[in-house]
């Protein structure tokens, strides 16, 4: 899996754990070893540029998704799955602390950044949070994926739960 992480944003993050997440939702989702993504943290201000020229809403957001080869998870076990270019998440570390300081259960910018970059790859996974089902599936898979990888690495603790909207 190649996974580049580059932080743009002035602010000191833990890219290590950006990356081992990320490896370890891609993984887990069953996505081809040779696939590539690139994960660019920035500040608030780049953040908001991106948000209004995509999303057309103002002030910056948390995580923004930019799929390019459309890639999806195998649909069975025994199925090849296919290789190519993920595409690009951007996280914005302003945004995830103060989420992480507002969160039902206050974590640390670095748990929320974990977990926007699973909810990032998600999108990129072509998951969504429109539809009230649609929102079970992707925030259930998201947890399950971060509670894995807590566990893995043998992070004690409640985990951060969801702050995305």
């Amino acid at each position: 899996m190649s996974i580049d992480v580059n932080n743009e944003s002035g602010t000191e993050v833990d890219e290590q754990a950006i990356l081992d997440i990320a490896r370890y939702a891609l993984a887990r989702m069953r996505i081809h070893p040779l696939s590539e993504l690139s994960v660019i943290v920035v500040d608030a201000d780049a953040m908001e540029q991106l948000h209004v020229q995509w999303m057309d809403l103002p002030g910056p957001t948390d995580v923004m998704s930019f799929p390019m080869d459309e890639l999806r998870p195998p649909s069975k076990d025994d199925d090849e799955p296919p290789q190519g270019l993920l595409g690009d998440i951007v996280l914005c570390p302003e945004v995830a602390e103060r989420q992480g300081k507002e969160a039902p259960t206050e974590h640390s910018m670095d748990e929320e950044l974990q977990l926007l970059t699973v909810h990032g790859v998600l999108h990129l996974l072509g998951y969504d949070h429109e539809e009230p089902d649609e929102k079970a599936e992707m925030f259930g898979l998201q947890a399950a994926i971060v509670d894995g990888w807590r566990a893995e690495k043998g992070l004690t603790g409640p985990s951060p739960a969801p702050t995305v909207s």
